[in-house]
């Protein structure tokens, strides 16, 4: 059950860009804060919701310069972060996985990316039911609901952790 949340009607892509950046420096703050921290975000919705579209703009927003991609075949693609100078040695990584080409759980189990829910940094899975009953918990749930428009889409991000509780929060508007 979520024990925070925050949610936006985005109009056009430019505001899923705006979306993803404010929640890009959100975690970029709690990270450099926690360096040694790592946290779990699913990204859910139907195909063609923009999942990928915001994993790219979060990722790039989070200081990654390169083109990212989905991780569609490959599974999953890392992407080291720089988020500041005022971090340790080690280094922080995004992990973008994408499950939807996944037939079972046990797929999951045996592609061996567990090891990359103990890093620095986070895990970002699309289609995480692929893999339901596998995956560690998760921390925080974005979750994009398309519209009738292209590029018109409802985002709800929701927390399930302390740790995305305190993220989220930093996203509402300052009134």
């Amino acid at each position: 059950m979520a024990i925070d949340s925050y949610s936006q009607h985005c109009r056009q892509e430019a505001d899923t860009t705006a979306l993803a950046q404010r929640f890009a420096k959100s975690l970029a703050q709690f990270l450099i804060a926690n360096p040694a921290s790592h946290l779990n975000i699913s990204l859910k919705g139907d195909l063609g919701a923009g999942k990928t579209t915001f994993a790219r703009y979060l990722i790039q927003s989070m200081g990654y310069v390169g083109r990212v991609k989905s991780p569609t075949y490959t599974l999953c693609e890392p992407y080291p972060l720089a988020l500041g100078d005022n971090l340790p040695d080690t280094p922080l990584v995004a992990y973008h996985f994408d499950l939807y080409r996944m037939r079972s759980p046990l797929e999951w189990q045996e592609a061996g990316f567990s090891e990359h829910f103990d890093t620095p940094g986070f895990c970002l899975i699309e289609w995480p039911e692929k893999a339901e009953g596998t995956l560690p918990a998760f921390d925080i749930q974005i979750h994009l609901i398309a519209d009738k428009e292209e590029y018109e889409r409802d985002i709800i991000l929701s927390a399930y952790s302390s740790q995305g509780a305190h993220i989220i929060a930093m996203l509402a508007p300052v009134s």
